[in-house]
């Protein structure tokens, strides 16, 4: 299943989608990047307070500048993921 989302999740770069995970959290963003193992996530509207995670193309962690904010998640822990329409978010 895994190698599933990853197919999906790569030819989704830049769409905005909801992930649900095996525990049960929700995530909701735009696909950022994909790796072989794990799907990056842009929050929808800005920086979510209380969420932590590692920045990219600057200085990082978890205050830092840069170009964004992405949380990732493994491909292994997602239950459901679906694309949201734009005008949802």
């Amino acid at each position: 299943m895994s190698a599933h989302y990853y197919h999906i999740c790569n030819r989704g770069i830049g769409r905005a989608v909801e992930i649900r995970t095996i525990h049960g959290a929700v995530h909701r963003g735009i696909i950022d990047r994909v790796t072989p193992d794990r799907v990056f996530l842009r929050p929808l509207g800005g920086h979510p307070r209380g969420i932590r995670g590692y920045g990219y193309g600057g200085y990082g962690y978890p205050w830092g500048w840069g170009f964004g904010f992405a949380a990732g998640i493994a491909f292994g822990a997602i239950a459901t993921l679906a694309f949201i329409p734009f005008f949802f978010w």
